[in-house]
């Protein structure tokens, strides 16, 4: 389950992020709204917390933003605001839900089960499932053919990206902004590398090259 934390206080983000891991959920931070916005609009997650006061864009922006694009990710909104219009005004936005802080962990993760639930959404199992291979991105585990294959982090990460948009081609810019991030000194021939690596791990040919553009993954009866 993949949840993106919009959040600029540094120690509540630390906080939030191990709480959430430890909950079973993949957590991705952005600490401003400009690029929080940015990777709410990638439509590539279950659930997304934010903060109302950010920098950038602030909360309730992302969120009318965010429905104007037509996604409808279920959004709990934070914010110290506790008045009721600022409640009122939060949920008008698009948001499905309102937390105000200070917040108990517990009251926070029983909004998300709750917002998961009307979303027709399950959290019990964190596992993607495509082309003939189940990934644990916890674990950064694969099963393919009933062996446990385990991959490195960034392998992983890669894996989840195309698994999660199993069919469609993933360029070669996204995939080096999700693994490894808009900042990283890495190369960006790493790409190739990774996905040389993934292949000789997992032996498929499931992984598909589309020349100067990018990647995708087909699914077994597909492949030829």
């Amino acid at each position: 389950m993949k949840l993106l934390l919009i959040e600029d206080e540094v120690q509540l983000t630390k906080v939030l992020s191990y709480l959430l891991q430890k909950n079973g959920y993949v957590v991705k931070v952005a600490t401003d709204g400009t690029a929080g916005l940015d990777m709410a609009l990638t439509g590539e997650y279950d659930i997304i917390v934010l903060d109302w006061l950010l920098p950038g864009q602030d909360g309730k922006a992302i969120v009318k933003e965010l429905r104007r694009h037509k996604l409808d990710v279920p959004i709990l909104l934070m914010t110290a605001k506790d008045g009721l219009k600022d409640r009122i005004e939060g949920l008008d936005s698009g948001a499905d839900d309102y937390l105000v802080k200070p917040f108990s962990t517990d009251e926070l993760l029983a909004r998300l089960r709750a917002l998961l639930r009307r979303a027709n959404r399950v959290i019990t199992d964190n596992t993607i499932t495509a082309a003939g291979m189940k990934l644990d991105p916890l674990k950064n585990e694969v099963i393919k053919d009933n062996k446990v294959i385990q991959l490195s982090v960034k392998e992983a990460s890669l894996l989840e990206l195309l698994m999660s948009h199993s069919g469609q081609v993933i360029t070669k810019e996204r995939i080096f902004e999700r693994v490894w991030g808009y900042y990283s000194k890495s190369e960006f021939s790493n790409i190739d590398l990774y996905i040389h690596y993934l292949r000789k791990k997992l032996n498929t040919p499931c992984i598909k090259t589309v020349r100067g553009v990018g990647y995708y993954l087909k699914e077994e009866q597909d492949v030829s």
